[in-house]
This record gives C-alpha cells, sequence and structure tokens, in this order.
C-alpha cells in the first residue's frame, strides 16, 4: 500500500511541476509552438514511463513461468489497437482484462 501512495504521490508531483514552473517563471504568452507542444505532452509520456513496466509484470504468471509477460504482452496491444479506434476507456479496460484472463487460461492448454 505504501508503494502504491509513494507512486501517487510521485506522479502528481511530477505532472503538477511540469505544468506550474512554465508559469512561475514565464510571464510573457509562450509563442513558441514546439515549446507549447512539449510542454503539453511531458506529463504523458511521464505517466506511461512510470506505468508500462508494471503493465507488463501485473498478471498472475508474471515470474512463475518462461512466458511471463504474454498475457499483459497481448492486452495491452489489443487495448493500444482498441484505443487507437477510439472506444471508450472503460470498453478499453474491461476488453483487455478479459484478454488477459483468456490468455492466462489458455497458455496451459496450448502449451503444456
Amino acid at each position: 500500500m505504501n508503494y502504491v501512495i509513494v507512486c501517487m504521490f510521485l506522479m502528481f508531483l511530477t505532472t503538477y511541476l511540469i505544468r506550474v514552473i512554465p508559469i512561475g517563471f514565464v510571464r510573457r504568452k509562450m509563442e513558441n509552438e514546439w515549446v507549447k507542444d512539449f510542454l503539453y505532452y511531458i506529463p504523458f509520456c511521464v505517466l506511461s514511463a512510470m506505468t508500462f513496466p508494471d503493465v507488463l509484470y501485473s498478471t498472475s504468471a508474471a515470474g512463475t513461468e518462461p512466458h511471463i509477460t504474454v498475457s499483459a504482452a497481448i492486452a495491452t496491444a489489443v487495448a493500444i489497437i482498441m484505443s487507437w479506434r477510439n472506444r471508450g476507456l472503460v470498453r478499453v479496460a474491461l476488453v483487455a482484462v478479459l484478454v488477459a484472463i483468456i490468455v492466462e487460461l489458455a497458455m496451459p492448454v496450448l502449451f503444456p
């Protein structure tokens, strides 16, 4: 539980500071499009970099078999494809979880 709280605090801190620091130091309107885009996408990149490794090792097969991340990788691929096609967040999450469960249940049958 402490790990989760620390991760949440670090994610909050990084996204908050990245948004607040430019406002605190830049007094005039920012006209450079590259800097605006950079500051817009940094929080998403930081959150992705902190979250993605845990996604791959979140299934029950992680660490127990040679194919530790197959179900998580397939579920992640399905989630990326669904989100690319503009499906809703809840639908993407539910389908990804179902795919991970189905793949984990099918692995012992397909690869004994």
